[in-house]
């Protein structure tokens, strides 16, 4: 439109990126969200807090990515595209087992029907077209009805779809009558801050969260209310 030739080096200014401090619940807020909700929706929203993930990479756990040997969970394929490894908290351990019976009903089920198998990361589908029935690859979080995959047109059982559980935790915030603007994400940056109140070392906690960058895991420091630098204010004096 301005007639000038773009080719070569354009000597462009990025603007600068403003940071907001993140929402961060309470540990009793959280209860209170905890006793708000139920079923799936309640254990989704409890292994999203207790091990930091994000909603995404809650959903996309498979049964393979639970080790509960050494209490860890596997999120494979994470922002960046990169695989990572964080805690598998104590306190699910036997409402994950329950879980995964249940989950294991709707396998066999599938399996007697002859159903197609889950949909599998990458170009694994076509090395093993089988590797999508076995057990091992099956959803942690299956969705309860059957779906349609708008690329390839196969019928097959996805996980359970992101809305349903945004919808489940934003009631669960209302009948709870938090104030605070949070969402499903604002567990993980709860899970973060606790941790760092806990005196847990920054580089643990960004290793937890898969940050690339320290100086995105540092502003949780900036939300923690527990002073970490253990600076008075001189009107305490």
């Amino acid at each position: 439109m301005l007639d000038k030739n773009i080719e070569g080096e354009i000597s462009a200014v990025r603007a600068r990126q403003n940071r907001r401090l993140p929402v961060v619940l309470t540990v009793k807020e959280i209860e209170k969200i905890f006793s708000g909700m139920s079923g799936a929706n309640l254990l989704m929203t409890k292994l999203i807090y207790g091990c930091g993930l994000r909603l995404h990479e809650c959903l996309q756990v498979r049964v393979k990515d639970i080790d509960f040997e050494q209490n860890m969970v596997i999120i494979r394929s994470g922002k960046g595209d990169k695989d990572r490894r964080t805690v598998l908290p104590e306190a699910i351990r036997q409402e994950l087992i329950a879980h995964l019976n249940q989950v294991k009903a709707l396998y066999e089920k599938d399996r007697e029907v002859k159903l197609n198998g889950v949909q599998l990361p990458g170009a694994l589908e076509r090395k093993y077209p089988n590797a999508g029935k076995e057990w091992a690859w099956f959803w942690l979080f299956p969705s309860k009805s059957l779906s349609i995959d708008p690329q390839t047109g196969i019928v097959r059982r996805h996980h359970v779809y992101h809305d349903a559980m945004q919808r489940a935790f934003k009631v669960a915030v209302m009948k709870s009558r938090i104030t605070k603007q949070a969402s499903v994400h604002t567990l993980r940056h709860s899970f973060a801050t606790h941790l760092l109140e806990k005196g847990y070392d920054i580089r643990t906690i960004q290793e937890l969260l898969g940050h690339r960058n320290l100086q995105t895991t540092m502003i949780y420091t900036h939300v923690a209310t527990k002073n970490i630098l253990g600076v008075r204010s001189p009107l305490d004096f």
